[in-house]
């Protein structure tokens, strides 16, 4: 269909779509299933959206063209000892004529194992912090970059298990200089901004599950009888379904919003509400189905477990919040 190459120029083999359409689309397959819709948000907002916007001509040739037809893209930016602070990364990056030599270790690099290229942060400088950061585009078939083992995600589908993550080794990468995107320093302004868009997507992905957990609730409340009518026809079920609707349409609405008018506080404020409702909207599945919640021949514990995962990657929400209070504070001269 196209949408691994959602919001890349046509000329590259995209479909030149804009972020909202990218948003529907990564929600509705994530409606369908969990790990296809991960897979192509992160493939999507993290690795072709970043090439397609920043990458250079000869960039987009090699890691771009390829990339909306099949090929899978990374993202890898956390380490063992860094996440949420950026600044701490430990991955070094050394010039050596007109090659950068890569050292160091990345942790939780979603579809590494199926992945062609991934974007890769790493400090020049330590001391520098958030200001001694760089970004490369580095083709996983490179000498010195090794595979872990597939993590044990606890969200990943059930019967597919198609979102894979692990750990990513660099023992002396030899990457061009023609690979690096935008200039020394500016690694962190480029994770930053890249991190506004994932964050979209996995409002978008969680939006998803959300919707699909209530369309399981709702298909079971209305076969299953008790006290001889069906659960819909139940005060207490009716209200959790009620709430349930809500929830997804509120959590809906600020992913879209955040589509159309990107920034920070909306992307942050999008993931915050999407991934919280998703968890809530999921619960309630569960309780409503009752015994069969907790087996594994219905869906409702695979929704319960799928939410969960979107508080998490992309910023854990105690982070978003904090980020929506700063911005907010910022608009009105307060900080």
């Amino acid at each position: 269909m196209g949408l691994m190459g959602a919001c890349v120029a046509k000329e590259y083999g995209g479909l030149g779509l804009d972020y909202l359409s990218l948003a529907v689309a990564v929600e509705e397959l994530s409606r369908g299933c969990a790990s296809t819709g991960m897979i192509v948000s992160i493939h999507n907002f993290l690795y072709a959206n970043l090439v397609n916007e920043k990458g250079t001509p000869e960039q987009k040739e090699i890691f771009l063209k390829d990339f909306t037809k099949g090929c899978i893209g990374c993202f890898a930016l956390s380490e063992p000892g860094a996440g949420t602070d950026v600044a701490g990364i430990k991955l070094h990056a050394k010039l050596d004529g007109d090659c950068w030599t890569l050292n160091g270790k990345k942790s939780w690099v979603t579809s590494a194992i199926e992945g062609a290229a991934t974007v890769t942060f790493a400090t020049f400088d330590p001391e520098l912090k958030h200001k001694g950061l760089v970004c490369f585009l580095v083709p996983m078939d490179s000498e010195g970059l090794f595979r872990g083992k597939k993590e044990p995600i606890m969200s990943v589908s059930v019967c597919l298990r198609a979102a894979t993550a692990c750990t990513v080794t660099m023992e002396d990468v030899r990457i061009p200089q023609a690979y690096m995107v935008g200039n020394q320093g500016d690694g962190f302004k480029i994770a930053m901004g890249q991190l506004d868009q994932a964050r979209i997507g996995i409002a978008a992905h969680a939006v998803g599950i959300a919707q699909s957990a209530l369309d399981t609730a709702i298909d079971y409340a209305k076969k299953r009888e008790a006290f001889g009518r069906p659960l819909t026809r139940l005060a207490s079920v009716k209200d959790r379904l009620t709430d349930m609707c809500i929830l997804v349409e509120t959590a809906r609405m600020a992913t879209y919003r955040a589509a159309v008018d990107v920034s920070t506080k909306n992307s942050a404020m999008a993931k915050y509400i999407a991934g919280r409702n998703a968890a809530a909207v999921a619960d309630h599945c569960v309780q409503i189905l009752g015994g069969r919640g907790l087996s594994t021949h219905y869906p409702a514990e695979r929704h319960y477990r799928d939410a969960r995962g979107t508080q998490i990657y992309g910023g854990v929400t105690d982070i978003q919040k904090r980020l929506v209070g700063h911005f907010l504070l910022k608009e009105h001269d307060a900080l």
